[in-house]
């Protein structure tokens, strides 16, 4: 199952100031999902944000404000996006069979709003090098379960070849000259 850029949605789960310190690798998840958020910008790959309970946690890494559409925000109080009927609304409504996970916690939203996706018939895939949790161990086993659901763990490269799907134009000379190094 490839990825399809015309299928396709990436969905940034709880990247949050205020959570991001007791993240392990916090900041490599972050540098990481800017720099596919950046390849789905330009792309035109559709980029949607949750935030858990803003008020509590803070709102979205200020890294990652200027790459993530404002109108792609969405706030939750339940775990799973999915849960949410904003969150679930707003999802359903781009209609992406293919969603594409980068965030926080691997183990807690990423996990139910995977399982919760991949319920609803879609392809889920959750990018490796953009997830954690702040224990290493449950993110570890958050994978582990997901891949027994039938989700696909994937890394943010190879996102970004299924995206391009070819080398023969000009967004893979841009996306190679300025991503690709």
């Amino acid at each position: 199952m490839l990825i399809q850029p015309n299928k396709s949605c990436l969905l940034v789960i709880d990247l949050q100031e205020k959570l991001l310190p007791a993240i392990h690798e916090g900041e490599a998840v972050v540098e990481n999902t800017r720099w596919l958020a950046e390849i789905a910008n330009h792309l035109e790959i559709p980029v949607l944000t949750s935030e858990q309970y803003p008020q509590g946690l803070g709102g979205t890494a200020e890294a990652l404000l200027d790459v993530l559409p404002k109108d792609g925000f969405m706030e939750k109080m339940s775990f799973s996006c999915m849960s949410d009927p904003t969150c679930n609304e707003k999802i359903n409504a781009i209609r992406p069979g293919q969603v594409i996970v980068a965030g926080t916690e691997s183990h807690v939203c990423v996990l139910q709003t995977c399982l919760q996706l991949k319920q609803q018939a879609r392809e889920v895939y959750v990018v490796e090098d953009c997830v954690s949790s702040r224990n290493p161990k449950d993110k570890e086993l958050a994978l582990q379960r997901m891949r027994q659901a039938g989700i696909y763990i994937v890394s943010r490269e190879m996102v970004a070849f299924e995206w391009l799907q070819t080398a023969n134009n000009e967004k893979f000379r841009y996306i190679s000259k300025n991503y690709l190094r």
